[in-house]
């Protein structure tokens, strides 16, 4: 049964300027499933990501090669390194998970002061094993993402988990937090917000800091990663919906009726592949456009050794191209 939603009124920030951003041709993999949310790269340059029926899959860096590592019987999203070379597991279903070696599948934290996450989604992790990660709703669940946005209830919440097991909330109330990536010198904290179009900065040096804004973008942020180039990659799900815009401000009712209205009537994604790069100082250095057949709604990005591979939740391939120039 669809959910009920009580939208909240919000008024968006202006829209950005007109953009020119440089224009990138694609390859694409084809997957053996669908929803390849995140992109996570090895040392042999193969790829991992999550499908959306749970599957954790490896490609080969030439993408001839597939194989399945395992199942975590949920709905994997961000994929991280651990220290000790396992791989840690956003689920938005079942939490922070670890995919060991041998394969196996371990729960590493799926509740929040008693209450069980419902949207875990990203993470990022320092040396010596500190994860911090979000989780993006406490009124809706993956499948329902698109419920959160239209609400905008705001019940978000970043996260600390250190290697001892304690957790700390270092940020709540947040519209949609989405990914996590740490700074160079891993003393500040950024974060997207899906559901305002920014990006957000903190502190972690400082007990009291707040969020601080540093880039509006233009569309819905989704995954975030430092790239080996040293900038923070940004995926842009989609450009601004006007629709949205409009009746976010407006009686709250007019999104209750969207919500209601059969899928195929709904906001959709655009058509195209977008994609942004900024340094530690909020400053973009790439903006990048694309469009493909098979690739489109970008929601992972990882840029290594002068390549950037991207994920999707609404398709069955990856996507790949050269790191650009500065």
């Amino acid at each position: 049964m669809k959910s009920r939603i009580a939208p909240v009124r919000w008024t968006p920030p202006a829209a950005p300027p007109q953009r020119e951003p440089t224009s990138i041709e694609v390859e694409t993999v084809a997957l053996p499933g669908e929803g390849p949310e995140d992109t996570l790269i090895d040392d042999d340059g193969s790829v991992l990501t999550g499908l959306y029926d749970g599957r954790i899959l490896r490609v080969s860096a030439d993408g001839k090669t597939i194989t399945t590592l395992a199942d975590t019987g949920g709905r994997p999203l961000g994929l991280e390194w651990l220290p000790d070379g396992n791989v840690l597991i956003c689920d938005a279903n079942r939490g922070l998970l670890t995919l060991g070696k041998d394969g196996r599948i371990a729960t590493l934290l799926s509740e929040v002061d008693g209450r069980p996450m419902r949207f875990c989604n990203n993470a990022d992790v320092t040396p010596d094993g500190t994860i911090y990660f979000t989780d993006s709703s406490t009124r809706f669940g993956i499948d329902e993402w698109m419920a959160d946005l239209l609400e905008h209830s705001t019940t978000g919440s970043v996260y600390r988990l250190t290697p001892d097991g304690q957790l700390t909330m270092l940020a709540t109330g947040r519209g949609f937090p989405n990914g996590v990536a740490l700074s160079s010198d891993r003393r500040t904290l950024f974060w997207a917000e899906t559901a305002t179009y920014s990006l957000y900065k903190l502190d972690l040096t400082a007990e009291a800091a707040e969020p601080v804004l540093v880039a509006q973008v233009p569309g819905l942020p989704d995954n975030i990663a430092r790239g080996s180039d040293g900038l923070i990659w940004v995926t842009l799900g989609s450009p601004r919906n006007a629709l949205l815009d409009f009746l976010l401000p407006k009686q709250p009712f007019l999104r209750t009726l969207v919500w209601n209205l059969p899928d195929a009537l709904k906001p959709k994604a655009a058509d195209i592949i977008e994609i942004q790069a900024y340094d530690d100082n909020g400053t973009l250095v790439h903006d990048l456009r694309g469009k493909h057949p098979r690739f489109h709604m970008p929601t992972g990005v990882r840029e290594r050794d002068g390549k950037v591979w991207l994920g999707s939740i609404g398709t069955s391939t990856l996507a790949t191209f050269p790191t650009p120039t500065r």
